[in-house]
Parts: C-alpha cells; sequence; structure tokens
C-alpha cells in the first residue's frame, strides 16, 4: 500500500447502513467513468468496494474517501477507514490484491485509525490530474449518482456479464494452450532417453500455466458468487418498493376508505396495475436467472382450467387494441391435468401478451384440446393471433433472451425480450414444449403441449422443509389492471368474519410497508404496535406480551432469523405466535432457520383474509367482537 501519496478528495461518506453502500459504489462508478475507467478495471474496483463496505458495514466510525491520487501514475483510490483493531477477511484481501492494481490494510497517516486501500490506475495524465478532480466533484455534487435504480443494476449486471465473457475467453485461450503442450508432451517423451533436458523445462512451463488456470478458475467462482448476491440484492431491493406501490393503491382502492373522484380511482388503479406488472417483470426476470442455475422447481397440483382461463380472460381484455377481438373459451370439457398451476398461467400470459401487442386488427385467439392417452397424454393449447408475423430467420432468433425482432412495428411497444424465451423455459420445467409457426405480415401460432400427468416431487425431509406459506401464491396480473374475481372463489359473503385479537407487534424496517399493514390490521386487532427497530423487538415484546408478532426478514442490524431466534430462546417470549412477511418467495425463505413460525406471507399478496387466517386460533380477548380503529402506537 503507498503510503500518503499527493492527491485530490473527491468525496467522504459516512457508512452506517446498507444504503450508504450502494451510494459509494454509485459515486465510485461515475468518478471512475469520469476518469476514463471502464469495462473490466471498472467492475472490479467497484465490486470490491462493494464486497469491503458490506463487510466492514456496522463498524463504529466507519468511513470511506474516494480520491484522485499521483504516485507513479494517477490511481483512482478509495480508503475505508475506521477506529478499533478490526481487521477484514483475509479472503477479502486476498481477492482485492488479486483483482486490483494496488491494495492493503495499514493504519492512517492522519489519526492512527485502521485502513483499507483499494486503488485501480487510470489512463489520465499527472497534468489533467486538477481539473478533472473538479469536473468529477461537480459531477457528484450535480446528483448523477442518483441514476434510476433499475437501469443502474442492469448496467452492473451487464458489466458483470462482460466480465465474466472476458474470463471464459481467457480460460478457452488457456486450454488451447494446455491442448498443445499436451501435444508436444507427447512427442517429447517419445524422444525422452535423448531430449530429457528439454522435457523437464517443458514441464515446468506446464506446471505454470496450470497454476495460473487454477487462478483463473478462482476468478471465476468469485464473479459466480458476487452474480448470486446481486440476484438476491435485486429480489429484496426491487420487491420490497414495488410491494408498497401495491399494497397502498389497493388501500386507496378499498371501499371502507375515503372516496375518491372517477379520475383518482382510474389514476390510482392505473398505478396499481403498473406495479403488478413491474412486479410480474422482476419476479419473471429472477425465474430466468433461477432456472438457468436450476433452482426453479415446478410444484404439481391438480388444475382446474375453467377458474384459470377465466381469470386470463379478465386479466387480458382491457389489454386488446381497439378493434382487436381475445377469444378464450368460457368451459373446457378436460381429463385429469396435473401440473404447476403458476408456471402455466405465467405460460399463457405471456404468450397472450405477446400477440395482444404485435396484433394491430382482427383477433388472438386461444384454444385447447387434449392428445393421446394414457402415460402418453397431453394437453395442446395453442394461441392464434391475425399480427404482423415473424420473419423466416428471425423464428428462433425471439428464443434468446433479451433478443427482440427489429422493425417499425417495435414502435411503441416496449419490451424486455424475455417473454418468449421466459415462456419456454418454464414448458421444458414443465415436461412439456413451445413451438412457434409464423410468416411475415399473416400472423403468427404459438404451441404449447404439456404433460397431462407431471410426477409428483418427492417428499422432503421435515427437519429442511421450507416454512409452508400460509396459501399458494396467485400468478401476477397482466398490464391490463386487477385481477378479476375467479369463478371458483367469488367475493362476497363467503369470505370469513375477522378473528379479533387484543394486541399485535409489527417488526418491519419499511416505512412504507407499515403505512400498509397498520390500516389492515386495525379490524383485526384492538392494539398494534410497529416497530421499525429490530434491536429493540426481543424487549418490546417481552414487555408488552402480544397476541401475535409479524416479522420482517429482511432488516439491518439484526434481521428477521435472528430476532425469531432470540424470541424462541427466551423463557418469556418462547410462547408468543410468530408469522413472517417477507418481499421474498417461498422457496427463498430459509424454513430451516425458522422453527415453529406460524405462517409465511408475502408481501405483495397481502390480504385481510390472509391475516385472518393466521389469527385463527388465537384467544379473542373479552369485549373485542367490535374493536375501534386506533392510530398504531410507534414506539
Amino acid at each position: 500500500m503507498t503510503p500518503g501519496p499527493s492527491g485530490h478528495d473527491l468525496l467522504t461518506l459516512a457508512l452506517r447502513e446498507g444504503g450508504d453502500v450502494i451510494r459509494l459504489r454509485r459515486c465510485t462508478q461515475v468518478a471512475c467513468r469520469a476518469a476514463g475507467l471502464t469495462g473490466s478495471p471498472l467492475v472490479r474496483l467497484t465490486t470490491v468496494v462493494s464486497e469491503a463496505g458490506e463487510h466492514l458495514l456496522g463498524t463504529p466510525g466507519l468511513s470511506a474517501h474516494l480520491r484522485l491520487e499521483q504516485s507513479d501514475a494517477v490511481m483512482m483510490t478509495v480508503r475505508l477507514r475506521w477506529p478499533g483493531d478490526r481487521r477484514p477477511p483475509a479472503t477479502l484481501l486476498a481477492a482485492a490484491g488479486r483483482l486490483l492494481d494496488d491494495s492493503g490494510l495499514g493504519s492512517s497517516s492522519q489519526d492512527g485509525a485502521q485502513e483499507l486501500l483499494l486503488a485501480q490506475r487510470t489512463p489520465v495524465p499527472p497534468e489533467s490530474l486538477g481539473g478533472l478532480a473538479a469536473d468529477v466533484r461537480g459531477r457528484l455534487a450535480d446528483g448523477d449518482t442518483a441514476a434510476d435504480l433499475i437501469e443502474a443494476l442492469r448496467t452492473q449486471n451487464g458489466q458483470l456479464l462482460a466480465a465474466l465473457e472476458e474470463s471464459q475467453h481467457q480460460q478457452d485461450e488457456l486450454q488451447r494452450l494446455n491442448a498443445e503442450l499436451e501435444e508436444t508432451n507427447a512427442g517429447v517423451m517419445a524422444l525422452y532417453a535423448e531430449l530429457a533436458g528439454e522435457l523437464e523445462e517443458t514441464n515446468t512451463g506446464v506446471v505454470a500455466l496450470y497454476a495460473e488456470l487454477e487462478d483463473k478458475s478462482r476468478q471465476l467462482e468469485l464473479a459466480d458468487e458476487y452474480k448470486t448476491r446481486f440476484w438476491a440484492n435485486v429480489s429484496h431491493e426491487l420487491r420490497s418498493p414495488v410491494n408498497s406501490i401495491i399494497a397502498l393503491a389497493r388501500l386507496l382502492l378499498d371501499p371502507s376508505a375515503e372516496p375518491l373522484s372517477d379520475e383518482q380511482q382510474q389514476q390510482v388503479a392505473l398505478v396499481q396495475a403498473s406495479g403488478s406488472t413491474l412486479l410480474a417483470l422482476v419476479d419473471e426476470l429472477l425465474d430466468v436467472a433461477k432456472a438457468e442455475s436450476g433452482r426453479l422447481e415446478p410444484h404439481p397440483v391438480d388444475v382446474d382450467l375453467r377458474p384459470l382461463l377465466h381469470q386470463l380472460r379478465g386479466t387480458l381484455r382491457g389489454t386488446a387494441r381497439p378493434g382487436v377481438a381475445l377469444s378464450i373459451p368460457d368451459h373446457v370439457q378436460q381429463g385429469p391435468l396435473v401440473t404447476d398451476e403458476v408456471m402455466l398461467t405465467r405460460i399463457l400470459r405471456n404468450v397472450l401478451s405477446n400477440a395482444l401487442k404485435f396484433t394491430l386488427a382482427g383477433s388472438v385467439a386461444l384454444d385447447v384440446s387434449e392428445e393421446g392417452s394414457g402415460d402418453g397424454a397431453r394437453f395442446v393449447f395453442r394461441v392464434r393471433d391475425t399480427g404482423v408475423g415473424i420473419p423466416a430467420a428471425e423464428l428462433e432468433r425471439v428464443f434468446e433472451e433479451f433478443y427482440q425482432v427489429q422493425g417499425p412495428h417495435q414502435r411503441g411497444r416496449a419490451g424486455t425480450g424475455l417473454g418468449l424465451p421466459y415462456a419456454r423455459r418454464l414448458a421444458e420445467l414443465l415436461g412439456g414444449t413451445l413451438t412457434l409457426d409464423s410468416e411475415a405480415g399473416h400472423g403468427t401460432t404459438v404451441t404449447l403441449r404439456l404433460p397431462a400427468r407431471l410426477p409428483w416431487p418427492a417428499p422432503q425431509d421435515a427437519t429442511t422443509a421450507p416454512v409452508d406459506p400460509a396459501h399458494r401464491p396467485a400468478p401476477p396480473s397482466a398490464p391490463g389492471g386487477p385481477t378479476a374475481p375467479s369463478e371458483a372463489n367469488p367475493p362476497g359473503p363467503q369470505s370469513p368474519m375477522p378473528h379479533v385479537v387484543a394486541h399485535v407487534v409489527v417488526v418491519d424496517d419499511d416505512e412504507a410497508f407499515l403505512a400498509v399493514v397498520a390500516p389492515l390490521l386495525r379490524g383485526l386487532a384492538a392494539s398494534v404496535t410497529v416497530l421499525s427497530d429490530s434491536s429493540r423487538a426481543v424487549a418490546t415484546v417481552e414487555s408488552q406480551q402480544p397476541d401475535l408478532v409479524l416479522l420482517d426478514l429482511t432488516m439491518p442490524v439484526a434481521d428477521g432469523y435472528q430476532v425469531h431466534r432470540s424470541l424462541a430462546a427466551n423463557p418469556r417470549t418462547r410462547h408468543i405466535p410468530v408469522a413472517v412477511l417477507t418481499a421474498l418467495e417461498a422457496d427463498e425463505v430459509d424454513g430451516s432457520r425458522l422453527p415453529g413460525v406460524r405462517a409465511v406471507l408475502n408481501k405483495s399478496r397481502l390480504t385481510p383474509e390472509d391475516v385472518t387466517a393466521v389469527l385463527a386460533g388465537l384467544p379473542t380477548p373479552p369485549g373485542a367482537a367490535r374493536p375501534h380503529a386506533p392510530h398504531p402506537d410507534d414506539t
């Protein structure tokens, strides 16, 4: 580590919470791009900075200092400083040494505190250092770091993929060299007696190349680990605010809320529909990543197609253009169908939405039939449209992720390029096929064939099985608006009466979600306490002795798993029921760390009926049949 070189301060940032680490990463990206650092060097520096910030987060007095420094070259540096003797993990220091031009751990020359240096060489000439520093400070002050989070994540993902591709090219080159060396060794072995000295020298070179190959393999493992963490961050950072948007819109549209004007109702409905669409896109993107890593598994159930098709008809009818007829059958005479209902719904919704998007006039029609019998029985779903069609040369490319057929038909029809690849991947997971027949200007036919019976999964070990959610997640709504009521589950008097308890404690650091869940609980609990600081949860529950604790999983300081473990270990709180509220999907929750939890509820689909189901079986306090609606007491 180069101590105390001359340079210019760009930004000083105190690191107290996860959001500060994200801001530091964005500021580092802005400064690197201004200094001409792009591609792999930029990805390596910002990735190591993020990892170092995450590892050291929670250290009192932790701060980051972004600087431009001059030694033998102009370096973009991030110096992390903190008092005390805490040391970063040895694996982080080793990774920083491999990935960066300069790094090291030492003491600050200013106050003797611990200091971690992370630096990358820039192409900036020394004489331009002062002007560049002023320019970077101006960009940081102007708010260049406040870029849209989704766009920033997409950019980071693109950079990570580029880095992986570069590493793959290097590995291919090493494999080629290794093959050439093996061929050379075969010739050397034939002439061993005469060329023993030359063979020994060649073997030395082979050992060196294997060492380099092993180092590249370690880099690939590190990049894969970063990718896994990136998807985990995307899951929480995108789902949480979108869930709050959907839930707040649902509250505004609730018949018991203050009445809205017709225009306000339409606007809030659009907000809710757009939020549902965004959540569906996020889920699809994450499902693609899960499928690539082998973590997306179907859950077969007996499927009745009538309510499924009714729901599709209700959610997609509003997306059809004027003059385009959408035809989905009302009644289907069907034999037994055992498959994953959520995956099947998502396949059909993607295919039908795609057909409606590119059909200007005419019709989009879905028909369902059965073929074969016995073990060979299959269900066939065909979607025919009279839209723009697809050129023959593009028929297979449309199943490539993020690829879209270019042309005037794309104007005003934004998309991710994931719809058809995602639908085909889900079809394969369900043991079926998705094929496409089209001709430019003459419409398209998409055919989905699924086995009538998907094998049931083997039972899981009870000690490691995830906590069962309170209900199977419903398929997300299409862009046309809120989901229509299902014929199989009509609203109205059939809904169970709310179960009322005396007191509920909610622990969640998301202020927007707390604003949603508090009104939802007012008719179900006589008293509600909400906590945004998880470190106070155990003491509050111990003192107030509530009838139920609703607990978020992803929180700073102490997460939901830690809080649940502390509650279960405390003799004064272990008897109190706990239910989990989370933006994660059920398969992302570590059920082995939540023994005894009453239920796991998904925030994006939380309803009073879900909470009522959790409260069922809890004792009702005397005189609480008709509670008032007190405002939550945020202690």
